[in-house]
């Protein structure tokens, strides 16, 4: 029997932990996994030691303020693994408390891997020391990112991205763009622009007045354009709807949950940096790319960042799919043509969109298997290094 420790710290990482536990299962029926989770990981057979909503913190005041119950979490895993001594334990995503923990556990002699690289091709890469005194195996979503650790010590596999396997290579089509606009309600319209100004309030909070007053701009250039907001959370939308009473001549349709309906439905995007980029490169939707922090943040963050890019196709691609606009340059008048020239780029040449389709291939490589074996494969090493080890001393 094999037993692995495994934790994630909100929903993307429990998608991810769920795949791979569901992966490792199909090879090792008997496999056990303790640690924490949230429902897709436990409906896996996690044994969970702490709810995953325990871990859940935003911002910067509010890790400081919930420290005390943090650091309760910390001991408790420390305790339950040092005293199970699982075969290894597994961080995913959720990078500062899990590479945190792994450090820990480490110096205690058990093996650690980690799945998803932080983003060191794009700042501080200073971390790849520190990463490299906490786990053993890395597991990366993108081709490029293993070149960035190979004089550390880790052993760095590129898996692929469970999103390439999850969304079909024809999930942008004609059909299922209608199938979309039906459940939305507005599949008599025109054209349809999808608006996804981020999953934090803090980010909805700086980009969705300039993404609301570039609309007004395409509302004038393109009447009847029909505009799509998703709210991941209660509390983003009702703060949504307070701003969108300002913008009465525009069409908007909002509602709760995540952008894929939105990218699905829509033939362009207005979208934050971040994975929902990618989502809208996998499902061929052009798109405009925005980002904005603070003032100060921008300054500090500015001088750390060594990516010539920040949305995904880009770096994918190493050159620029889609247009960004970042801090000062996103402004409404910028956004507006910007997309408006997109739309029109993707309507009148077939083949831009082609490379969105070429990289979608190149992320589909099966990466729940593919993380399952590494992990197995690193799992087995260890096992004959310990025995080896033993022989010899005896």
């Amino acid at each position: 029997m094999i037993a692995f420790g495994i934790l994630a710290g909100e929903p993307s990482g429990d998608r991810l932990g769920a795949g791979l536990m569901r992966a490792i299962k199909a090879r090792c029926p008997d496999v056990e996994f303790v640690g924490i989770g949230g429902p897709q990981m436990i409906a896996e057979g996690l044994e969970t030691l702490v709810p995953m909503e325990r871990l859940a913190v935003n911002g910067f005041i509010e890790p400081i303020k919930r420290l005390p119950d943090l650091i309760r979490i910390l001991r408790l895993l420390l305790r339950t693994f040092s005293a199970q001594q699982p075969d290894a334990f597994i961080g995913v995503d959720f990078n500062v408390f899990n590479f945190l923990l792994e450090g820990m556990l480490k110096r205690r002699g058990i093996s650690t891997a980690h799945y998803v690289s932080p983003s060191v091709y794009a700042w501080r890469r200073g971390r790849i020391r520190r990463i490299a005194r906490s786990t053993d195996l890395l597991l990366t979503l993108y081709p490029f990112e293993p070149a960035f650790y190979q004089q550390s010590g880790i052993i760095a596999r590129y898996v692929g991205h469970p999103l390439a396997d999850e969304i079909s290579l024809t999930a942008g089509s004609e059909q299922a763009q209608l199938d979309a606009r039906r459940e939305l309600g507005v599949a008599g319209a025109g054209h349809c622009i999808a608006i996804l100004p981020g999953s934090r309030m803090s980010e909805v909070k700086l980009l969705t007045d300039r993404f609301l007053a570039a609309c007004e701009i395409i509302h004038e250039r393109r009447p009847g354009t029909i505009f799509i907001v998703p709210c991941l959370r209660d509390s983003i939308e009702a703060w949504l709807q307070t701003e969108i009473r300002r913008y009465p001549n525009l069409e908007i349709v909002s509602y709760l949950g995540n952008g894929r309906l939105a990218l699905s439905a829509c033939d362009a995007a207005i979208v934050k940096s971040g994975t929902s980029t990618l989502e809208a490169m996998l499902l061929r939707r052009p798109m405009v790319v925005s980002y904005r922090i603070g003032w100060l943040s921008y300054q500090l963050v500015s001088r750390l960042v060594r990516s010539p890019f920040i949305a995904l196709p880009n770096i994918l691609a190493g050159r620029e799919l889609v247009p960004e606009l970042l801090q000062d340059a996103a402004t409404p008048q910028a956004l507006a043509e910007n997309l408006l020239n997109v739309l029109d780029k993707a309507g009148q040449e077939p083949e831009y969109l082609a490379a969105f389709a070429q990289l979608h291939e190149q992320l589909r490589c099966g990466a729940d298997d593919r993380a399952a074996e590494a992990v197995l494969a690193w799992q087995r090493e260890l096992v004959n290094s310990t025995n080896s080890t033993k022989t010899k001393v005896s």
